[in-house]
């Protein structure tokens, strides 16, 4: 006689069946063990045939965003089934096609904060991926102190005049459309800030792509001369910009602690992998230096740690409260293992882990190397480890100025 746990299984167990069905016939086996080449800071590049149709497919399926609504384009899944359709696309070496700061950021914000034909209008177009968002937020004046902006967005009736500029904007010069916090009122410092959304062909939006060390020009500065924004573009009510705002970076902050594998670098190789590579082992097979192996382990065991604490989080989001400011400790923690696994690649790789171009190093080694540099910026984008620091400690372990 079947136990209630087993009644309570078969459903997930007939999932699991179609969704490995599914991807056996929708998945194309040339796409297999690729990562994702559409990421949230890159270009679009040019898509091969299989990349394109995966894509549509995915898209179609909704499974690109499997838990939001399917009235918004997404799959509709349980947290069970989302958790179970993540297995099998491991499984088949399948990766997901539709991301980006859409999936990221803006997509669960505007479902928590956008009405219903904000809604209609933009969710279905980031679930299929068919159009690139990007964050207007710092500016040159207003980093850390993000509530300093002055961008501003002047009434003129049935829509806005935005005159200003945006920096560190990624992938702005990609991106179809922009989520931005403007000024609506100069006398308010936080209560005077609005969320607007931005059409990015709109006349007078022009964007700089800015070159960073690792040789990439993933960010921008964005300028906005006297551009019309719809007033049906204002997401929630005018002065409640810094609420979306914040609730939007809890999204961000989640998303950046899990950006990226902990663990594995180099065509997918183990770190501890890579170093018996460039440094030999010893009679017994271990690595042949008993310091470096003993960082080793421990930085596996803080990335594993940091992997079972992410995935923890995402089982307790299944309430309704979604991220919390305890997203700053994961990103803040993301951030050191990140850092950690990059400085430990390149004392691995000694002169070989320093290239920049030539013929005496692999495409590998060129690789880890931009990584490297890129690597320096995580602990300040989405918000520095300082301003982390700082939510942590006001809004998790309660502690105050003293005054």
């Amino acid at each position: 006689m079947a136990t209630a746990a087993d009644q309570q299984a078969d459903p997930l167990e007939r999932f699991r069946q179609e969704a490995r069905a599914w991807l056996a016939e929708n998945f194309p086996p040339s796409l297999r063990g690729k990562d994702n080449a559409m990421s949230a800071v890159e270009g679009p590049g040019d898509q091969s045939e299989d990349e394109a149709r995966w894509q549509q497919a995915m898209g179609a399926k909704g499974w690109g965003v499997p838990t939001w609504p399917k009235q918004y384009g997404g799959g509709g899944l349980s947290r069970a089934e989302a958790r179970v359709l993540q297995e099998e696309m491991a499984r088949a070496g399948a990766w997901n096609p539709i991301g980006g700061m859409g999936v990221m950021m803006f997509g669960p914000t505007l479902l928590e904060y956008g009405s219903e034909e904000q809604k209609l209008e933009h969710i279905p177009r980031i679930a299929d991926g068919t159009v690139r968002w990007c964050q207007g937020y710092s500016e040159p004046g207003a980093g850390s102190d993000l509530a300093a902006l002055q961008m501003f967005a002047e009434d003129a009736g049935d829509h806005y005049v935005v005159n200003g500029q945006k920096t560190w904007t990624s992938g702005g010069q990609w991106a179809d459309k922009c989520f931005a916090l403007v000024r609506t009122d100069r006398s308010h410092k936080h209560a005077g800030i609005s969320f607007l959304l931005i059409d990015m062909d709109s006349p007078g939006v022009e964007v700089k792509p800015i070159r960073l060390i690792s040789g990439a020009s993933p960010f921008c500065e964005t300028f906005f001369t006297d551009v019309k924004v719809p007033k049906r573009n204002l997401v929630g009510r005018e002065g409640q910009g810094w609420e979306i705002g914040t609730r939007l970076l809890q999204h961000e902050r989640t998303s950046l602690s899990g950006g990226g594998s902990t663990g594995r670098m180099m065509g997918g190789e183990p770190i501890s992998a890579v170093a018996k590579k460039y440094r030999g082992v010893d009679a017994e097979g271990r690595l042949d230096d008993a310091d470096l192996r003993m960082r080793l382990v421990r930085h596996e065991m803080d990335a594993r740690a940091f992997a079972l604490t992410l995935r923890r989080a995402a089982l307790e989001a299944k309430s309704n409260a979604g991220p919390s400011a305890a997203s700053s400790i994961m990103k803040n923690v993301g951030a050191r293992v990140t850092q950690d696994r990059a400085e430990l690649a390149v004392e691995i790789m000694g002169m070989q882990g320093l290239g920049w171009e030539g013929e005496g190093f692999t495409e590998a080694e060129l690789t880890q190397t931009r990584t490297w540099l890129w690597g320096k910026a995580v602990s300040i984008y989405g918000g520095s480890t300082e301003i982390q620091n700082n939510v942590i400690a006001k809004r998790i372990l309660g502690m105050t100025e003293a005054g």
